[in-house]
């Protein structure tokens, strides 16, 4: 048949779908490894020639020729037996040994006498073998045929005077449709007398040979003896018909009679041989035996294995128990030698799972992990049960796929980043880091922000990632002053389907600069006006004055703050804290201090640079307020240089309204004598400053402190306008009621309205120092 040629409908027979054995993988071995004569067609499921069967080449003069066929199954692992019966068909004619067949008979042969012709030898079988023998029609012989043996009567006496030489033609004839013939020519040559043919001392002879056996060794010995003498008596041997491959194995020896082997036997390939022998005598006549070698099996074939399905990609998330490869097994040899045990290493994932005859299932045993162990050479190794015994082995790689089952790590669980103020945007803060120990798109990590919210504002407006590198780049300029710190959360998230995530924290902190001058709390600009001090007479060395109170609104050292009088009226009388802002007098006060004391006061920071901002203190030394001069004059020299155009008018005013200005005077001393709770009733508090809301208490820096009460007091019911001193809180502390705050109205009504307000405050300051 050709190839391609229909056998039959595996889908059919199995009751499977095609679409089921392409899944499975169906496909059809052959045992021992023989040729692939048949396969599956995987477009209908039917079983078709893959190769030319030749059956007298597959099976001999075997009566019945049945080719095994294996039909395998995967996921699960299932075995079909096919048995594919070859049948005959007349391709072969017959055929003789020799072209020619030379036969020598004496005239004194009687009649009846038989001379032995080889038979014809046909390679087909049954029907289409040789069926009968035709002779070609002559005087002297006739044919007859009796068991296989052809063989030739002599019907009428030879007379060597009338004819010495006889030529025939045989012909043999198979049974075919048509029939096939062959032919022989048979010489007959006339010769005297020889009355005895050979006779062989068996007609059988048996032999065991084992396979592989040496070149030369004698295998068998033939024996014929011929009861003539001398000529007629010599006895020489010689094949019978035997096929070319026989041909090639064997020899025999012409006077010994000895088989030897000239080739290698296998017990695989031919498991026995039949070899027909002649003996002839020195006249011709000839008679044949049978000799049947059996060869026996030698271990000499080591177990072959062969990877029939392979995964060469598992994916790493495979259930133990999973069949993975399939593996058969096969040792030509047979008996004990064909029996093999299979296996593989240990310490591997994977096991042996005998299945079918030959067939062994590899299975997972645990879980793959690929970050761990990505590829496994496994050696399976076969070993077959003869003595010795012979064994192979043969590796097999496995890989294992990539299952998105790793989420992105961090290198670390939370990172920080340090930003100044003031930054430039696009500034780079800091970089995360992830990694994914998974593969390709599985291992690609992609970052990005988490939706967040920083002061009201979207956490995309403060900060930006780079979704490759991790970098995180600032989007704006940040002030210390607004936020100090606030945290991000960033994304890593892989590129496998479905991702995988995981997030981190990222704590941004700002770290402060120095760009805010201090601001000063007390005394207060207010307008034109001006605050002023009254400090008495009688203060001791080292008594509290006032204070200076101021706020930085930078943080750390940038806000620690430090006071130092740059200019005073007189430089020896006054002194100020370093830290505390507290002006102080340095010693007493005598008659000949100037009762107008201006002090300008400069606030540094310690950042760095530093930032400062002056204010100027107006001191007024006086023990009532009948000696309080015009206020508008303790504006300090700085400001001679603005009021010297207004001089002449300011001298002129004087003059003119000077008598107005004593009578004003006269009149509010003799109202307060009359009404002394006109003014002061009671403890009159300053309003404390405000502070904004984003200053923080900082011990030392010059902020405010809790620790500072600011009272002010006035006497009550005092009949004259001196101040009443009440006791200090401590010895350094100015006595109370010695500061006076009052309106711009009350001035104008004691020395005359001169067109600028004035006040005056008198303030009493406890400190816990």
């Amino acid at each position: 048949m050709k190839r391609g040629s229909f056998i039959g409908s595996i889908a059919k027979d199995l009751g499977l779908d095609v679409a089921t054995l392409t899944s499975r993988k169906a496909r059809v071995d052959s045992e021992r490894n023989r040729k692939r004569y048949c396969e599956i067609d995987q477009r209908n499921g039917d079983l078709i020639i893959a190769e030319r069967i030749d059956r007298d080449s597959i099976c001999g003069k075997k009566a019945a020729c049945v080719l095994k066929l294996e039909l395998v199954l995967e996921n699960p692992l299932e075995l079909k037996r096919l048995s594919l019966h070859i049948q005959d068909i007349n391709d072969n004619s017959p055929q003789f040994k020799d072209d020619i067949v030379k036969l020598e008979i004496s005239e004194s042969a009687d009649k009846g006498a038989r001379f032995l012709i080889e038979e014809a030898h046909d390679a087909d079988v049954g029907q289409n073998a040789v069926q009968t023998y035709s002779l070609e029609k002559n005087d002297n012989f006739v044919l007859a045929i009796e068991s296989n043996t052809v063989e030739l009567v002599l019907d009428t006496e030879l007379d060597r005077e009338k004819r010495q030489n006889i030529n025939l033609i045989l012909i043999a004839i198979d049974g075919g449709s048509p029939p096939r013939s062959g032919t022989v020519a048979i010489k007959v040559t006339v010769l005297d007398a020889n009355d005895n043919a050979p006779v062989f001392s068996q007609a059988v002879y048996k032999a065991s040979l084992p396979e592989n056996s040496p070149l030369d060794t004698v295998v068998v010995t033939v024996s014929a003896t011929d009861a003539d003498e001398g000529v007629n008596g010599d006895v020489t041997y010689d094949f019978g018909h035997v096929s070319d491959e026989d041909e090639k194995l064997f020899s025999i020896d012409r006077k010994t009679g000895e088989i030897r082997i000239i080739g290698v036997t296998d017990f695989e390939e031919e498991t026995s041989f039949e070899i027909r022998v002649k003996a002839r005598d020195g006249l011709g006549l000839t008679s044949q035996a049978k000799v049947i070698i059996d060869v026996t099996d030698v271990n000499d074939n080591a177990p072959v294995i062969h990877l029939k399905s392979l995964t060469n990609h598992i994916p790493e998330n495979v259930a133990p128990g999973t069949e993975v490869g399939i593996i058969n097994v096969q040792d030509a040899d047979s008996g004990n030698n064909r029996q093999v045990r299979c296996s593989i290493q240990q310490n591997l994932p994977f096991k042996l799972v005998p299945s079918i005859e030959n067939y062994y299932a590899l299975v997972t045993t645990a879980e793959l992990d690929r970050e761990v162990v990505s590829d496994y050479n496994i050696t399976i190794t076969a070993i077959d049960e003869g003595s010795p015994p012979l064994s192979s082995s043969k590796n097999a790689r496995l890989s294992v796929a990539d299952v998105n089952d790793n989420p992105p790590v961090f290198e670390e669980q939370s990172y920080s980043a340090h930003m100044t103020e003031n930054n430039k945007p696009g500034s780079t803060l800091c970089s995360v880091t992830a990694r994914d120990p998974d593969w390709r798109q599985n291992g690609t990590v992609i970052y990005s922000l988490l939706p967040d919210e920083v002061n009201g504002s979207p956490v995309s407006s403060y900060l930006s990632v780079n979704g490759d590198t991790g970098v995180i780049h600032a989007v704006r300029s940040f002030d210390y002053e607004q936020f100090r710190s606030f945290k991000v959360h960033v994304m890593a998230r892989d590129n496998g389907s479905p991702p995988l995530s995981s997030n981190v924290t990222v704590s941004i902190f700002i770290t402060d600069v120095n760009d805010n001058s201090p601001q000063i709390l007390y005394p207060a600009a207010e307008g034109n006006s001006f605050m002023t001090e009254l400090i008495p007479k009688a203060a001791h060395g080292g008594s509290l004055v006032s204070k200076v109170i101021s706020v930085d609104a930078d943080s750390g050292q940038n806000a620690w703050l430090s006071y130092h009088i740059v200019k005073s009226t007189d430089p020896g009388l006054f002194t100020i804290g370093l830290h505390s802002g507290e002006i102080r007098t340095q010693r007493d006060i005598s008659e000949s201090d100037s009762m107008k004391q201006n002090l300008i006061v400069a606030v540094k920071d310690n950042g760095q640079p530093s930032l400062s901002v002056t204010c100027t203190m107006y001191l007024l030394i006086s023990d009532n307020l009948a000696e309080v001069p015009e206020l508008k004059d303790m504006s300090y020299d700085d400001n001679n240089s603005k009021l010297t155009s207004y001089l002449i008018i300011a001298l002129v005013s004087v003059s003119t309204f000077f008598l107005t200005f004593i009578i004003v005077i006269l009149g509010v001393r003799f109202c307060r004598r009359r009404k002394p709770r006109l003014l002061f009733d009671g403890a009159v508090a300053i309003p404390s400053a405000y502070l904004p809301p984003n200053y923080a208490e900082v011990d030392g820096t010059g902020t405010l402190r809790s620790a500072y009460n600011y009272d002010a007091y006035l006497t009550t019911g005092s009949r004259t306008s001196d101040f009443k001193f009440v006791s200090s809180y401590n010895d350094n502390t100015l006595p109370a009621d010695q500061t006076l705050r009052k309106s711009p109205i009350d001035f104008a009504e004691a020395f005359g309205d001169s067109g600028l307000s004035t006040e005056v405050k008198l303030t009493t300051f406890q400190s816990d120092v």
